[in-house]
């Protein structure tokens, strides 16, 4: 009788512990088969202008993505060049104007100051003027007033060598004996010599008498500086003149 064999217990559990770290072991081949057969997924890098402030570092990634759609739908748009040639063109224009504003006013503020010059200059003339005009009516009044003291000193000269004139007797008296008198400044003759005859050698000699007895002959003062109309004197006499 054959007898049946029963398996062991431990045999068994054996058994099973080993079908499934081999089935374990293909599970993990497997798997590992396939993910190195899958293609690696590409890397995405932000690039940023600038690092990104406090704020924007606690902004959440998802506003800063929606952030960053709003920068880009609101880019200005790509200017064309015909856009550009006629911005230039104003640019070139706005300038030219603006240039020929500030040569207008150049212009006109050198417009303004030559008639500003001018007119200085017709005033300084017109002083000029009036100061020459007032000097001549200076000297005039001088030249008269220093005229009437010289007139007024010869006629002085004249009348004092007038009283020392001794008339001889019988002279007519419509002769005239004319003497050049040539005088000091301290009014002392130096020498009177006889320029015209009264055609009476007696009044003559007379008269030239009476020139060197009435010295010292009255000059202006000093201070007067009239001393050169007087250094030379021409003097007429006549015995009318002396009441005759």
């Amino acid at each position: 009788m054959i007898g049946i064999s029963k398996a062991e217990p431990y045999q068994l559990s054996a058994g099973a512990l080993s079908l499934l770290v081999h089935g374990l072991f293909f599970s993990v081949l497997y798997f590992s088969f396939v993910w190195q057969m899958k293609p690696p997924q590409g890397m995405v890098v932000d690039i940023w202008d600038s690092l990104p402030s406090e704020i924007d570092a606690q902004t959440p990634p998802a506003r800063q993505e929606q952030q960053v759609a709003t920068k880009v739908e609101t880019a200005p748009p790509v200017v064309s060049p015909k856009a550009e040639i006629d911005l230039r063109d104003k640019k070139n224009k706005a300038r030219e104007d603006k240039k020929i504003q500030v040569n207008t006013a150049a212009k006109k503020l050198a417009e303004k100051q030559a008639e500003q010059a001018e007119r200085r200059l017709e005033e300084v003339e017109r002083q000029v003027q009036v100061r020459a005009e007032a000097q001549r009516k200076a000297q005039m009044e001088a030249a008269i007033a220093t005229g009437k003291l010289v007139d007024e000193y010869v006629a002085k000269i004249a009348a004092k060598i007038r009283r020392y004139i001794v008339l001889p007797p019988g002279v007519s008296p419509n002769i005239r004996a004319e003497f050049n008198v040539t005088l000091l400044p301290s009014g002392e003759v130096l020498s009177p010599s006889l320029s015209k005859s009264s055609g009476s050698q007696a009044y003559d000699s007379a008269v030239e008498r009476a020139i060197l007895k009435a010295q010292p002959l009255p000059l202006p003062p000093a201070e007067k500086n009239l001393f050169g109309r007087f250094r030379n004197l021409h003097l007429k006499f006549s015995p009318a003149e002396n009441g005759q």
